[in-house]
Protein backbone atom coordinates (compact mmCIF):
# COMPACT_ATOMS: atom_id res chain seq x y z
CA UNK A 1 0.00 0.00 0.00
CA UNK A 2 2.88 2.57 -1.15
CA UNK A 3 0.50 4.97 -1.98
CA UNK A 4 -1.94 5.03 0.47
CA UNK A 5 -1.93 7.07 3.34
CA UNK A 6 -4.30 5.72 6.61
CA UNK A 7 -6.40 9.28 7.96
CA UNK A 8 -8.14 10.13 11.21
CA UNK A 9 -10.34 13.08 11.15
CA UNK A 10 -11.44 14.48 14.20
CA UNK A 11 -14.60 16.63 14.16
CA UNK A 12 -16.68 18.11 17.10
CA UNK A 13 -18.52 14.62 18.47
CA UNK A 14 -16.81 12.59 16.20
CA UNK A 15 -13.84 10.52 14.14
CA UNK A 16 -13.60 9.28 11.26
CA UNK A 17 -10.95 6.70 9.90
CA UNK A 18 -9.96 6.34 6.09
CA UNK A 19 -7.35 5.22 4.15
CA UNK A 20 -6.47 7.72 0.93
CA UNK A 21 -4.78 6.72 -1.96
CA UNK A 22 -2.39 9.42 -3.25
CA UNK A 23 -2.63 8.41 -6.42
CA UNK A 24 -6.36 8.00 -7.99
CA UNK A 25 -7.53 10.73 -4.55
CA UNK A 26 -9.66 7.65 -3.70
CA UNK A 27 -10.95 7.10 0.07
CA UNK A 28 -11.69 3.74 1.06
CA UNK A 29 -12.43 1.78 4.22
CA UNK A 30 -14.57 4.70 5.94
CA UNK A 31 -15.17 4.19 9.47
CA UNK A 32 -16.93 6.79 11.53
CA UNK A 33 -17.65 6.69 15.22
CA UNK A 34 -18.78 8.97 18.14
CA UNK A 35 -16.07 10.98 20.17
CA UNK A 36 -17.36 12.28 23.48
CA UNK A 37 -15.86 15.87 23.60
CA UNK A 38 -16.15 15.93 26.90
CA UNK A 39 -14.34 12.78 27.86
CA UNK A 40 -11.23 12.66 29.70
CA UNK A 41 -7.75 12.37 28.23
CA UNK A 42 -7.50 8.32 28.13
CA UNK A 43 -11.24 8.32 26.97
CA UNK A 44 -10.24 10.93 24.21
CA UNK A 45 -7.20 9.21 23.44
CA UNK A 46 -8.71 5.62 23.37
CA UNK A 47 -11.37 6.58 21.32
CA UNK A 48 -9.02 7.86 18.46
CA UNK A 49 -6.91 4.38 18.71
CA UNK A 50 -10.18 2.46 18.68
CA UNK A 51 -11.09 4.23 15.24
CA UNK A 52 -7.50 3.89 14.18
CA UNK A 53 -7.70 -0.04 14.64
CA UNK A 54 -10.39 -0.19 12.19
CA UNK A 55 -8.06 0.42 9.79
CA UNK A 56 -5.89 -2.38 10.38
CA UNK A 57 -2.81 -0.46 9.35
CA UNK A 58 0.73 -2.76 9.94
CA UNK A 59 3.28 -0.56 11.91
CA UNK A 60 5.26 1.28 9.92
CA UNK A 61 2.13 3.31 7.95
CA UNK A 62 2.08 6.99 7.44
CA UNK A 63 -1.31 8.65 9.08
CA UNK A 64 -2.37 12.01 8.21
CA UNK A 65 -4.61 13.68 10.99
CA UNK A 66 -6.59 16.74 10.51
CA UNK A 67 -7.80 18.21 14.05
CA UNK A 68 -9.33 21.25 15.31
CA UNK A 69 -8.00 24.12 16.74
CA UNK A 70 -6.32 25.39 18.77
CA UNK A 71 -3.88 22.64 18.61
CA UNK A 72 0.30 22.44 18.39
CA UNK A 73 0.38 21.42 14.62
CA UNK A 74 3.95 21.02 14.93
CA UNK A 75 4.34 18.93 17.88
CA UNK A 76 0.63 17.51 18.03
CA UNK A 77 0.31 18.89 21.20
CA UNK A 78 -3.63 20.25 22.26
CA UNK A 79 -4.52 23.41 23.36
CA UNK A 80 -8.35 23.35 24.23
CA UNK A 81 -8.42 24.93 27.45
CA UNK A 82 -11.75 27.29 27.73
CA UNK A 83 -13.36 26.10 24.06
CA UNK A 84 -15.94 23.76 25.45
CA UNK A 85 -14.35 20.90 23.74
CA UNK A 86 -11.91 18.14 23.96
CA UNK A 87 -10.56 20.20 27.03
CA UNK A 88 -9.41 16.18 28.64
CA UNK A 89 -6.56 16.88 25.60
CA UNK A 90 -5.22 19.99 26.65
CA UNK A 91 -1.37 19.59 27.19
CA UNK A 92 -1.54 16.44 26.17
CA UNK A 93 1.82 15.07 23.43
CA UNK A 94 -1.37 13.36 21.18
CA UNK A 95 1.87 12.63 18.84
CA UNK A 96 3.20 10.49 21.47
CA UNK A 97 0.40 9.21 22.79
CA UNK A 98 -0.66 7.84 19.39
CA UNK A 99 3.34 6.97 18.12
CA UNK A 100 3.11 4.37 20.92
CA UNK A 101 -0.61 2.74 19.95
CA UNK A 102 -0.11 3.01 15.84
CA UNK A 103 3.74 2.24 15.83
CA UNK A 104 3.96 4.68 12.77
CA UNK A 105 5.95 5.68 10.38
CA UNK A 106 5.09 9.38 10.47
CA UNK A 107 1.94 11.28 12.17
CA UNK A 108 1.34 14.87 9.98
CA UNK A 109 -1.24 16.92 11.87
CA UNK A 110 -3.32 19.35 10.18
CA UNK A 111 -5.80 21.69 10.96
CA UNK A 112 -9.45 20.55 10.08
CA UNK A 113 -10.40 23.71 8.43
CA UNK A 114 -7.41 23.37 6.17
CA UNK A 115 -7.77 19.69 5.36
CA UNK A 116 -11.15 20.50 4.31
CA UNK A 117 -10.00 23.28 2.08
CA UNK A 118 -7.60 21.52 0.64
CA UNK A 119 -9.32 18.38 -0.45
CA UNK A 120 -11.62 20.92 -2.20
CA UNK A 121 -8.95 22.14 -3.95
CA UNK A 122 -7.92 18.75 -5.26
CA UNK A 123 -11.35 17.65 -6.46
CA UNK A 124 -14.09 19.81 -5.55
CA UNK A 125 -15.78 23.31 -5.40
CA UNK A 126 -12.31 24.89 -5.29
CA UNK A 127 -10.75 23.20 -7.70
CA UNK A 128 -7.32 23.91 -9.24
CA UNK A 129 -8.50 27.68 -7.66
CA UNK A 130 -5.30 29.84 -7.43
CA UNK A 131 -6.16 31.58 -4.46
CA UNK A 132 -9.17 30.11 -2.24
CA UNK A 133 -10.85 30.58 1.24
CA UNK A 134 -12.64 28.33 3.25
CA UNK A 135 -15.22 28.91 6.16
CA UNK A 136 -16.63 26.37 7.82
CA UNK A 137 -19.99 26.76 10.07
CA UNK A 138 -20.77 24.68 13.43
CA UNK A 139 -19.67 25.13 16.88
CA UNK A 140 -18.01 27.76 15.77
CA UNK A 141 -16.42 29.25 12.62
CA UNK A 142 -13.42 27.56 11.39
CA UNK A 143 -11.05 29.00 8.88
CA UNK A 144 -8.94 28.09 5.74
CA UNK A 145 -6.80 30.21 3.13
CA UNK A 146 -5.01 28.36 0.19
CA UNK A 147 -2.27 30.05 -2.23
CA UNK A 148 -2.00 26.89 -5.16
CA UNK A 149 -2.30 24.53 -2.88
CA UNK A 150 -0.17 25.44 0.15
CA UNK A 151 -1.98 26.60 3.19
CA UNK A 152 -1.40 30.29 4.46
CA UNK A 153 -1.28 30.96 8.49
CA UNK A 154 0.46 34.36 8.29
CA UNK A 155 1.39 37.27 6.82
CA UNK A 156 -0.98 40.87 5.95
CA UNK A 157 -2.96 38.95 3.78
CA UNK A 158 -5.04 36.99 6.18
CA UNK A 159 -6.29 37.03 9.27
CA UNK A 160 -3.97 36.55 12.74
CA UNK A 161 -2.94 32.49 12.39
CA UNK A 162 -5.86 32.02 9.38
CA UNK A 163 -8.32 32.00 11.42
CA UNK A 164 -11.24 33.87 11.09
CA UNK A 165 -12.89 33.11 14.58
CA UNK A 166 -9.93 35.35 16.00
CA UNK A 167 -11.77 38.40 14.22
CA UNK A 168 -14.42 40.75 16.42
CA UNK A 169 -17.27 42.56 15.26
CA UNK A 170 -18.29 45.85 16.79
CA UNK A 171 -15.62 44.59 19.89
CA UNK A 172 -16.78 41.44 20.49
CA UNK A 173 -15.61 38.03 19.02
CA UNK A 174 -16.96 37.10 16.04
CA UNK A 175 -18.35 33.44 17.49
CA UNK A 176 -20.68 35.60 19.89
CA UNK A 177 -22.40 36.66 16.98
CA UNK A 178 -22.22 33.81 14.16
CA UNK A 179 -21.66 30.32 15.72
CA UNK A 180 -24.53 27.69 17.60
CA UNK A 181 -24.59 29.29 20.42
CA UNK A 182 -24.84 32.61 18.96
CA UNK A 183 -27.94 31.46 16.23
CA UNK A 184 -29.63 29.75 19.75
CA UNK A 185 -29.28 33.05 21.82
CA UNK A 186 -30.53 35.52 19.47
CA UNK A 187 -33.26 33.28 18.37
CA UNK A 188 -34.45 32.75 22.30
CA UNK A 189 -34.01 36.90 22.66
CA UNK A 190 -36.17 36.84 20.57
CA UNK A 191 -38.98 34.26 21.68
CA UNK A 192 -38.65 33.99 25.40
CA UNK A 193 -37.76 30.72 24.71
CA UNK A 194 -34.66 28.45 26.17
CA UNK A 195 -31.52 28.74 24.23
CA UNK A 196 -31.61 25.33 23.44
CA UNK A 197 -33.45 24.96 20.33
CA UNK A 198 -31.47 22.94 18.19
CA UNK A 199 -29.84 24.67 15.50
CA UNK A 200 -32.00 22.81 12.83
CA UNK A 201 -35.49 23.66 14.17
CA UNK A 202 -34.32 27.04 14.11
CA UNK A 203 -33.91 26.89 10.41
CA UNK A 204 -37.42 24.73 10.14
CA UNK A 205 -38.83 27.91 11.84
CA UNK A 206 -36.84 30.43 9.11
CA UNK A 207 -38.25 28.77 6.11
CA UNK A 208 -41.78 28.96 7.26
CA UNK A 209 -41.63 32.31 7.82
CA UNK A 210 -41.23 32.73 11.54
CA UNK A 211 -39.57 35.95 11.99
CA UNK A 212 -37.37 35.48 14.96
CA UNK A 213 -35.68 32.60 13.43
CA UNK A 214 -35.52 34.95 9.98
CA UNK A 215 -33.53 37.56 12.11
CA UNK A 216 -31.25 35.22 14.01
CA UNK A 217 -29.64 33.70 10.31
CA UNK A 218 -30.30 37.28 8.80
CA UNK A 219 -28.41 38.75 11.52
CA UNK A 220 -25.15 36.08 12.27
CA UNK A 221 -24.21 35.47 8.23
CA UNK A 222 -24.71 39.43 7.32
CA UNK A 223 -22.28 40.13 9.97
CA UNK A 224 -19.78 37.17 9.04
CA UNK A 225 -20.28 38.87 5.41
CA UNK A 226 -19.04 42.27 7.04
CA UNK A 227 -16.22 40.76 8.59
CA UNK A 228 -14.85 38.60 6.00
CA UNK A 229 -14.98 41.15 3.34
CA UNK A 230 -11.81 42.78 3.37
CA UNK A 231 -9.82 39.91 4.15
CA UNK A 232 -11.27 37.97 1.47
CA UNK A 233 -10.27 40.91 -0.56
CA UNK A 234 -6.57 41.61 0.53
CA UNK A 235 -6.01 37.56 -0.14
CA UNK A 236 -7.56 38.00 -3.69
CA UNK A 237 -9.54 35.24 -3.25
CA UNK A 238 -11.03 33.42 -6.54
CA UNK A 239 -13.41 30.98 -4.56
CA UNK A 240 -15.01 30.71 -1.05
CA UNK A 241 -15.98 27.89 0.13
CA UNK A 242 -18.45 27.22 2.58
CA UNK A 243 -18.72 23.75 4.94
CA UNK A 244 -19.89 22.70 8.13
CA UNK A 245 -23.20 21.02 9.45
CA UNK A 246 -24.78 24.49 9.76
CA UNK A 247 -23.86 24.69 5.79
CA UNK A 248 -27.11 22.66 5.70
CA UNK A 249 -29.17 26.06 5.88
CA UNK A 250 -27.50 27.39 2.79
CA UNK A 251 -30.85 28.79 1.55
CA UNK A 252 -30.75 30.94 4.37
CA UNK A 253 -27.38 31.61 4.67
CA UNK A 254 -26.16 32.27 0.77
CA UNK A 255 -28.26 35.93 0.54
CA UNK A 256 -27.42 36.88 4.23
CA UNK A 257 -24.06 36.35 3.59
CA UNK A 258 -23.16 37.94 0.05
CA UNK A 259 -25.75 40.77 1.23
CA UNK A 260 -22.60 41.21 4.14
CA UNK A 261 -19.77 40.64 2.13
CA UNK A 262 -21.07 43.36 -1.04
CA UNK A 263 -21.96 46.04 2.08
CA UNK A 264 -18.14 45.91 3.48
CA UNK A 265 -16.67 45.62 -0.51
CA UNK A 266 -16.65 45.32 -4.17
CA UNK A 267 -14.59 42.64 -5.28
CA UNK A 268 -16.20 39.70 -6.43
CA UNK A 269 -15.44 35.94 -6.10
CA UNK A 270 -17.42 32.93 -6.61
CA UNK A 271 -19.09 31.60 -3.40
CA UNK A 272 -20.45 27.71 -3.49
CA UNK A 273 -20.66 25.09 -1.17
CA UNK A 274 -18.58 22.24 -0.42
CA UNK A 275 -18.54 19.58 -3.41
CA UNK A 276 -17.89 16.53 -0.85
CA UNK A 277 -17.81 17.61 2.64
CA UNK A 278 -17.51 14.13 3.59
CA UNK A 279 -14.26 13.05 1.65
CA UNK A 280 -12.41 16.64 1.60
CA UNK A 281 -10.81 16.88 5.16
CA UNK A 282 -9.90 12.96 4.57
CA UNK A 283 -7.95 13.82 0.89
CA UNK A 284 -6.71 16.95 2.64
CA UNK A 285 -4.96 15.21 5.79
CA UNK A 286 -3.84 12.90 3.57
CA UNK A 287 -2.41 15.23 1.12
CA UNK A 288 -0.27 16.80 3.95
CA UNK A 289 1.10 13.57 5.20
Amino acid sequence: MTDSIAVLEVGGTHVTAAWVDRASETVTAVHRRGLAADGSAEELLAGLAEAAATLDAPAGTRWGMAMPGPFDYQRGIAHYAGVGKFEGLTGVDVRAALDSRLQPASIHFVNDASAFLIGEWLVGTALGADRCAAVTLGTGVGSAFLDRGQVVESGPDVPPDGEVHLLEHDGRPLEDWVSRRAIRRSFADRTGRPDDTDVKEIAALARAGNEAALVAFNGAFSILGEVLAPWLERFGVAQLVIGGSIAGAWDLIEAPLVNGLRARSDYRFSIGLAADPERSPLLGAAHIA
